[in-house]
């Protein structure tokens, strides 16, 4: 089990890796997550805007969950970030 983040520079790296790691793990990529995250309500993202979001690693829980929901994951345990 890892250590819980100590900073909030710490913290959005692990979100945003975290984030990384399970698009990969459902094979989705941006322009794929962009579509599901519309049916979402999220009309304006884009494969441009996933991606200056996932570089910088600063996005609203708002925005990581919503991309949970469209990858259909089944939970967040804070272990795994």
């Amino acid at each position: 089990m890892a250590a819980i983040a100590k900073t909030e520079e710490e913290w959005a790296e692990r979100v945003r890796a975290y984030l990384k790691a399970e698009l990969k793990k459902a094979d989705v990529g941006y322009v794929e997550l962009a579509k599901r995250l519309k049916k979402h309500g999220f009309k304006d993202e884009t494969e441009a805007s996933i991606t200056n979001k996932l570089k910088r690693g600063t996005f609203t829980a708002i925005f990581l969950l919503a991309c949970l929901a469209a990858l259909e994951a089944e939970g967040v345990r804070l272990e795994d970030i």
